[in-house]
C-alpha cells in the first residue's frame, strides 16, 4: 500500500489515505491503453455511412446508343460510375467499428492509466466536494482553487446533483461516478479528481 496526499476544496492538506498498489502503482503499459482507447472510440462511430453501388441507382439498362460510327466513347449503361447520377465505386456501405477486449486487459489498461495520472502528480484525492448551488460559476471557482489550468475530471457519487449540473457548461470539466470511468476519460483530461469516499470504489472495482 502507497499512501497519498488528501487535499480540501482550497488544495490544502488535510490528511493522507492510502492507494492499493495494484490500481495505482502498476507498470505502465501503453500498447494496451492504446488498445482499450481505439476499442471506446470505435464504439461510439454509428457507421451509418452509405453510398449506392451501380446497381442500386435509378437508370435503365439499355445501352444508349450503338457500340461504334457515332463519334462518342463507348456506354453500356447510364448508371455507369463515370456517368452523372451513376453508381458509387467501392463506396462506404454500413458496418459496426466496435472490436472486443477481455475485461482481464481493459482491466490492466486502467490501472495502467491511473498509475500513470499517480505517478505524474495529476491525481488529486478530494476530502469533500459540496456547492451551495449547482452554479457553474461556483464549479468553475472551485477548478480554480484545486489549482487545475487545464481539463479536470472528477469522480463522484452519482448523489451529488448539484456537482454534475454545474459542470454541464464547462467544456474542460466532466464529472462521472465510479462506474462510469473510463481508460479514455482518465486520459483524455489532465487532472483527475477522485473524492475520498469514491476512492474506495474506485479501488474496488479495478483492483
Amino acid at each position: 500500500m502507497a499512501s497519498i496526499e488528501v487535499v480540501d476544496q482550497h488544495n490544502k492538506a488535510v490528511g493522507a489515505v492510502e492507494v492499493s498498489e495494484s490500481v495505482f502503482g502498476s507498470q505502465p503499459h501503453g500498447p494496451l491503453v492504446h488498445s482499450a482507447v481505439v476499442m471506446q472510440l470505435a464504439s461510439l462511430r454509428q457507421g451509418t455511412a452509405s453510398t449506392k453501388g451501380r446497381s442500386e441507382v435509378s437508370g435503365t439498362g439499355k445501352k444508349p446508343w450503338r457500340q461504334k460510327h457515332t463519334g462518342r466513347a463507348r456506354a453500356g449503361s447510364n448508371r455507369s460510375p463515370v456517368w452523372r447520377h451513376g453508381g458509387t465505386v467501392f463506396g462506404p456501405q454500413p458496418r459496426k467499428y466496435q472490436s472486443a477486449m477481455s475485461k482481464k486487459m481493459y482491466r490492466k489498461a486502467m490501472q495502467s492509466a491511473l498509475s500513470s495520472k499517480k505517478e505524474a502528480g495529476e491525481l488529486l484525492i478530494l476530502s469533500d466536494l459540496s456547492l451551495p448551488e449547482p452554479k457553474t460559476k461556483l464549479m468553475a471557482a472551485t477548478v480554480r482553487q484545486l489549482g487545475a489550468t487545464d481539463s479536470v475530471l472528477f469522480v463522484v457519487a452519482k448523489e451529488n446533483y448539484a456537482v454534475f449540473r454545474a459542470t454541464r457548461n464547462l467544456a474542460q470539466v466532466k464529472a462521472v461516478t465510479s462506474d462510469e470511468l473510463t481508460v479514455y476519460d482518465v486520459l483524455r483530461y489532465q487532472t483527475l479528481v477522485v473524492l475520498k469516499d469514491e476512492l474506495p470504489r474506485v479501488q474496488e472495482l479495478w483492483a
